[in-house]
């Protein structure tokens, strides 16, 4: 395996860089973590981490102000250059409430400091030199048959960040949760994580392409109760889920960070600013959400002038429905507001003024719609 045609340019030439400057300095530096799995999925890579062994911390230290590495973590041994984290092998022991509550050790043992990982598939280790993987918990087996399973039972559970993360790894790459790993997330409680915390892990998974995948565990698991506060039911789920799978493909991609939520809590019947609230979500999310209308069947091209009164159909959140796209642009209302031909100044000259003027412009659009 050639990995530096694997990389685009930029994380190439970092890459190269590392790559030659550590080879004065020991023969035993992997790449790790999500990197290595995702060039077996051939996913593309914007970043990289990198751990070197046979150097102790302080030598370590000195090399990376060599290198310009600089220092993000020190007292996780972690440091940045560019693109790259280069960081010594450790391991984790839990010593407190929180998921960063842990003690670190440098490790020189590659199946020890692989085992902190969380999936299997996370676990893998490529020598940044000759190119030789490593893989003593089979993630390239798990990737095969596109299974999320975890390493060790006991780590594992002194993270419950891991919960969210299996979810969210589900819905980017359309794997299942092994039967073992789902009982041990559904015991496991998300007390200690915070709301900014849980928030970060749920965006990653709104970005997916299989958030029907996403969606399951999440009911599978009581998320909608432990984190939501909603209870969910099992009669619209499957619904929900098909909703999902079958617009996915068509999200505006500006948009695509808002589908979820639109859909699945108007679908399940939860109040979405109720929710948005309650993990913190930026005020980009509750901006955008804001009186979206949701039409649940079919949409007439009555009921999308309308909509197109207060936004183009292109910024709704409900044009991923098949054929609203190429209908709202017959309509003039995918780029557009809809106007009808109704003046601002014309409403003025009427006598209305301040608020009257904009419920006054909205009643004489609809009445123009309601005219044809």
């Amino acid at each position: 395996m050639n990995l530096t045609k694997t990389l685009p340019p930029h994380l190439k030439s970092q890459f190269v860089k590392v790559q030659k400057f550590l080879n004065n300095y020991t023969k035993r530096a992997y790449l790790v973590g999500g990197g290595v799995r995702d060039i077996l999925m051939g996913k593309p890579i914007k970043d990289l981490d990198i751990e070197v062994y046979d150097i102790d911390d302080i030598l370590f230290d000195k090399i990376m102000r060599k290198l310009g590495a600089i220092g993000v973590g020190k007292s996780f041994f972690v440091y940045k250059f560019g693109d790259i984290d280069i960081s010594l092998p450790r391991t984790e022991q839990k010593v407190g409430i929180g998921h960063k509550a842990f003690e670190v050790s440098i490790c020189q043992d590659e199946k020890e400091a692989s085992k902190r990982r969380d999936f299997t598939m996370n676990a893998m280790m490529l020598n940044i030199f000759d190119y030789e993987l490593l893989d003593f918990y089979d993630g390239a087996k798990s990737i095969e048959r596109k299974t999320i399973s975890l390493i060790d039972e006991m780590s594992f559970k002194e993270d419950s960040l891991r919960v969210l993360r299996a979810v969210q790894f589900s819905a980017r790459f359309g794997f299942k949760i092994d039967k073992k790993t789902l009982e041990i997330m559904d015991a496991l409680s998300l007390k200690d994580l915070s709301k900014t915390r849980i928030f970060w892990e749920f965006e990653k998974m709104f970005y997916a392409l299989s958030l029907d995948f996403g969606l399951f565990y999440m009911y599978k698991l009581d998320l909608f109760e432990k984190i939501f506060t909603c209870e969910a039911k099992k009669t619209l789920f499957l619904k929900t889920a098909l909703e999902l799978r079958r617009g996915v493909n068509r999200f505006e991609e500006d948009l695509r960070a808002y589908y979820f939520l639109y859909i699945v809590a108007n679908l399940l019947g939860f109040e979405i600013q109720k929710i948005l609230k309650h993990i913190e979500a930026p005020r980009n999310y509750i901006r955008i959400l804001k009186n979206q209308p949701f039409i649940q069947d079919s949409v007439s091209d009555k009921e999308l002038k309308i909509i197109a009164i207060d936004r183009p159909i292109k910024e709704w959140l409900g044009n991923y429905k098949k054929g609203i796209e190429k209908r709202a642009k017959e309509l003039g209302v995918w780029y557009n507001a809809y106007d009808g031909g109704v003046k601002v100044s014309d409403v003025i000259e009427d006598g209305f003024e301040k608020q009257e003027i904009k419920k006054e412009l909205r009643r004489r659009k609809i009445k123009c719609i309601n005219m044809y």
